[in-house]
């Protein structure tokens, strides 16, 4: 079994979550940091990869702005993604030995999630064409990584009891014909961000062959 370290930052502004992902980073791929699974839950911001499409963003910047919604063009893949309250956030910041395990570092966290929603009596399943975790035509899980000088940085967006009218400020992962669902929504009652965490930690140790312990 391997080690790794649970850094839990509570409610954190994305940019400010970003440089920490880029510090331990550089630590994690010089050896003098363990592998770090990030949690986290953003204040709101729109984030746009590298494959992202402008037209994908639905209000003119001057209007996020006055809402308070940070708009962020970052290095991972993938096109438009909204982070906020109410969504659990993980980014494994995590060594490779070769760039071919990206996809299933991909799939070992659909995997996880998978797993983490049936513990909460949701069907959830993968769609082959887009990475994420779909229920039904909705996702309620985003996945967008990048992968530089074979570490990994970036994650999982995982609704939970995120409001779901966020489809009005973005075309979500720029897709124009599915929706968008939460655990909270699913289930039809309040469920927490500790709730989910402590159901996904146990799939993400067995995924990964992990002792990960906060």
């Amino acid at each position: 079994m391997g080690t790794a370290r649970i850094l839990d930052l509570g409610l954190r502004p994305y940019r400010e979550v970003w440089d920490i992902q880029h510090r331990l980073h550089e630590a994690v791929r010089e050896g003098s940091e363990p592998e770090t699974w990030i949690f986290v839950e953003h204040t709101p911001t729109i984030t746009l990869g590298r494959n992202a499409k402008r037209e994908n963003v639905l209000l003119a910047p001057e209007v996020l702005a006055v809402r308070g919604i940070d708009v962020v063009e970052i290095e991972r893949g993938g096109d438009v993604t909204y982070h906020g309250p109410g969504q659990l956030v993980v980014y494994p910041i995590r060594k490779l030995e070769r760039f071919r395990e990206v996809v299933p570092l991909v799939r070992s966290l659909e995997a996880a999630v998978i797993a983490t929603c049936a513990d909460f009596g949701i069907t959830a399943e993968r769609w082959s064409e887009h990475a994420g975790v779909w229920v039904g035509r909705n996702q309620i899980c985003a996945i967008g990584l990048a992968v530089q000088k074979m570490v990994s940085l970036h994650g999982i967006a995982l609704n939970v009891n995120t409001a779901l009218d966020y489809d009005r400020l973005i075309n979500p992962c720029g897709l124009l014909d599915r929706g968008i669902t939460s655990i909270a929504h699913e289930l039809g009652r309040e469920v927490t961000l500790a709730e989910a965490r402590d159901a996904l930690l146990p799939h993400l140790a067995t995924e990964f062959g992990l002792f990960a312990r906060p």
